[in-house]
């Protein structure tokens, strides 16, 4: 289950999170973050 959550981002961050999606690489921001998170997570998972 997903769950919705509000986040604050630097803008220039913002804007090249849509450059991103204007690609076609990404569906939306929550495609892009969720991707970036799971990387995050598994590159960390033995921390």
């Amino acid at each position: 289950m997903k769950q919705k959550l509000s986040i604050t981002i630097d803008e220039e961050k913002v804007k090249l999170i849509e450059k991103i999606i204007e690609s076609g690489k990404f569906r939306n921001k929550s495609h892009i973050l969720e991707y970036s998170l799971n990387k995050l997570l598994e590159e960390n998972k033995n921390e």
